[in-house]
């Protein structure tokens, strides 16, 4: 047994080759990089004399350092490595995620780093410009990416990298021209992955990328690119990412997209792309994501692109395009999780072969000319969790709610302006069943929806935004509306509502205090007309709290329990028959930047305290039996005189109405003014009190200290008032004991 563990050892000992310690020089040169020129630190590298042994540093065998790996370290300070020169066998270099600040121009970081293969320092605090030339022939990767970085990338900056094969600078704020010839002659032919989104690039793309022959991934999103796809970059056939969405490109995408046959991600929303889809798209059997929505295409959809057999997202919303949507076989597209054909001209009826792909999870179909109705078959969609078919011409939203509130898994409803004569939606088959649990938007504006608001929604806890503007409802606002937990948007306005606002609604717990309403929606929310619509957020989160019940037969007071929603942005009351004074209450709500009370029937003042609302940037009280000055402030005097008319007792700017004297102010002011005159002359009068105290009594009591006769005399005039008051005591007190024996 002892023989066999020797011989362990001895075999160990020979394919092991000894690891040398590290340099004096070396190590000397890590301290002096960042224990004396960063703030702090996070790691103890005196704890080892062989810097092999520290944290985020690795050696070679040698004993030379290869890796300075340091990421999220939270290092802080100017960055400054100059002794880094001295590590000449440094291949690795990751200083990501910590708050470096400095020029990479000034370290001249690059130029003693002859081995660097390797260097990561994205989301740091890096700024200006870039040196005009890579440290190394032997570099493969550089990530810049989220930092301060600007100015053009130097011709030359990738002259000799022939072994670079992935260079990221987004995020940061370069500018001037694409790096398209990064693959021409003296540059990097191997270049596999280019991403410099998020910049303030511009101009066109200059020619070169077609020279990339080993280019997979090319970014350049949310720049300022003019001018037309470039007809090299088709010669790119390895190009699997094609994403310059958020640009200016016009002009329509060549036929000769179909040399791309790896091509899975192809993202050119947001631009100004023109022209018919190529005929031949479908070739790219390898699509996975078609993103061409907010452009200016027209024509029909390809039928070839039910060939996409691998498409996950198609989306192609905004746009001109027209053909009869009942001819395509979406059934072909098992993996499609996302469809959004939104605002274009397709007609025909709603495709029921999109029941069979079972993986869709958003359907939007929105705007467009189609027709027929939902059907139970929606139902296998076992992953649907948006739909929205908004201004389409569908029949029964009765029986579309039923089938609907079976989908477990639904999210988001849009059924807004596609239903007419939607009739009443608080029939017993509704009442009593318990869909719709996982819901968290619902929007029915325009469907002629009649009867009260149904009650079926008290049953929907996760509710966060609620549409039934612009129908016939009636009845009174329900109280356990305020109950919803999630509920902060709410637009009833435009139906025939009456009754009181209710109190309860002023508890809603979204609107009372901050609550976790985080969901993103799978396709982003888009509102407003089809000509001009408007681009919203992801997270509903993010849309601003809301409560709208303009237009409608409300009557009485508005309730003062109104300040209790502080996390209100828009309040609207407008075209009802609210009465009293508008209530002070409402200078609570710091966070509102809407608020329209035009139209109704309120009296009295503005409450002075309206002036502390800062972040109101629209006001409308016109219309309204209000009067008195407008009260002084730059936050209400900022908005036009037509938000105050038709209150014509109302006074000060900016109406045109001079504030005259006003009764009883006149008297208090006269009050107030004696009251000043008082308060000038009333000090006077403790003056003298106290300088005559002062006088009588040095006057007196001064001389008897001063003049000793005077004091002799004073004693013994005291002593004999003293003598005489007491037996003037004691004869009295004699007669009156022999008055009461007698």
């Amino acid at each position: 047994m002892a023989l066999v563990f020797f011989l362990v050892l001895l075999f160990s000992s020979i394919i092991s080759p000894k690891v040398h310690a590290c340099t004096q020089t070396e190590r000397s040169s890590l301290l002096a990089s960042f224990t004396h020129t960063l703030s702090s630190p996070p790691f103890n590298w005196s704890s080892s004399i062989n810097c092999c042994h520290w944290s985020g540093i690795s050696c070679n065998q040698d004993g030379w350092v290869t890796h300075l790996i340091l990421p999220s370290k939270g290092i802080k300070g100017g960055f400054k490595p100059a002794s880094l020169a001295n590590l000449t066998h440094l291949t690795h270099i990751n200083l990501s995620h910590n708050s470096l600040y400095g020029s990479l121009v000034q370290t001249e970081l690059f130029l003693p780093l002859k081995s660097l293969e390797v260097l990561d320092l994205s989301h740091n605090l890096l700024s200006g410009e870039l040196p005009s030339s890579l440290p190394s022939n032997n570099i493969l990767t550089v990530d810049l990416s989220s930092n301060h970085l600007h100015g053009a990338i130097p011709p030359t900056f990738f002259h000799g990298a022939w072994h670079l094969t992935s260079f990221n600078a987004s995020n940061n704020t370069f500018s001037g021209s694409i790096p398209s010839s990064i693959c021409l002659q003296h540059s990097s032919p191997l270049i596999r992955h280019l991403d410099v989104s998020s910049n303030n690039f511009n101009g066109i793309i200059l020619p070169g990328l077609g020279e990339c022959s080993k280019l997979q991934v090319f970014r350049a999103q949310h720049n300022n690119i003019t001018g037309l796809l470039p007809e090299d970059i088709y010669n790119a056939t390895e190009l699997e990412e094609i994403a310059l969405h958020f640009n200016s490109l016009y002009g329509a995408v060549s036929d000769r997209i179909a040399n791309l046959t790896n091509l899975a991600i192809l993202d050119l929303s947001f631009n100004h792309l023109s022209g018919v889809l190529p005929l031949h798209l479908g070739k790219l059997s390898k699509l996975s994501h078609v993103i061409l929505g907010f452009n200016n295409l027209q024509g029909s959809l390809p039928l070839s692109l039910m060939n996409c057999t691998n498409l996950i997202e198609l989306r192609l919303g905004n746009n001109f395009l027209e053909g009869d949507i009942s001819k395509f076989n979406f059934s072909k597209l098992s993996r499609l999780s996302k469809l959004d054909l939104l605002k274009n001209n397709l007609t025909g009826n709603l495709p029921t072969s999109l029941y069979s792909c079972r993986s869709l999870q958003a359907i939007r179909l929105s705007y467009n000319n189609l027709q027929g109705q939902i059907h139970p078959e929606i139902l296998s969609l076992k992953s649907l969790s948006f739909l929205s078919l908004v201004e389409i011409r569908l029949t029964n939203l009765a029986g579309a709610i039923k089938i609907l509130m079976h989908c477990k898994t639904l999210r988001m409803l849009f059924l807004s302006g596609s239903f007419i004569n939607g009739g009443n939606l608080d029939d017993d088959g509704m009442v009593d069943h318990d869909g719709f649990k996982n819901l968290r938007v619902l929007g029915l504006s325009g469907c002629e929806i009649t009867g009260p608001i149904p009650i079926w929604l008290s049953k929907l806890k996760n509710l966060q935004i609620l549409t039934l503007d612009l129908n016939r409802i009636t009845g009174s606002i329900p109280s356990w509306l305020g109950t919803l937990p999630r509920l902060f948007r709410m637009r009833l306005h435009d139906n025939l509502i009456s009754g009181e606002f209710p109190k309860q609604l002023c508890k809603l717990p979204s609107l009372v205090q901050v609550h976790d309403n985080h969901y993103e929606f799978e396709l982003p929310a888009i509102s407003g007309p089809k000509e001009n619509p408007s681009f919203l957020q992801h997270v509903v989160s993010l849309l601003p709290p809301m409560i709208d019940v303009s237009n409608n037969n409300m009557n009485g007071s508005i309730p003062t329990e109104i300040g209790q929603l502080m996390l209100l942005h828009t309040l609207n009351l407008s075209g009802n028959n609210f009465s009293g004074n508008i209530p002070t209450q409402i200078s609570s709500l710091q966070n509102l930047e809407v608020l329209d009370l035009s139209r109704n029937a309120l009296s009295g003042n503005i409450p002075s305290s309206l002036a502390s609302l800062h972040f109101l940037h629209a006001l409308n009280v016109s219309y309204n039996d209000l009067k008195g000055p407008i009260p002084i402030s730059t936050q209400l005097q900022s908005f036009n005189a037509s938000a105050f008319e038709g209150n014509p007792k109302l006074c000060g700017a900016p109406v045109p109405n001079e504030c005259g004297p006003i009764k009883g102010i006149d008297a208090a002011d006269k009050k107030n003014n004696h009251d000043v005159d008082s308060g000038h002359q009333l000090p006077w009068f403790y003056i003298s009190v106290v300088l005559g105290f002062i006088v009588g009594f040095w006057g007196v009591f001064g001389s008897l200290i001063i003049k000793r006769t005077w004091r002799h005399a004073y004693f013994r005039f005291t002593d004999n008032v003293q003598d005489r008051v007491y037996v003037m005591m004691t004869v009295s007190m004699n007669r009156m004991k022999r008055k009461l024996r007698g």
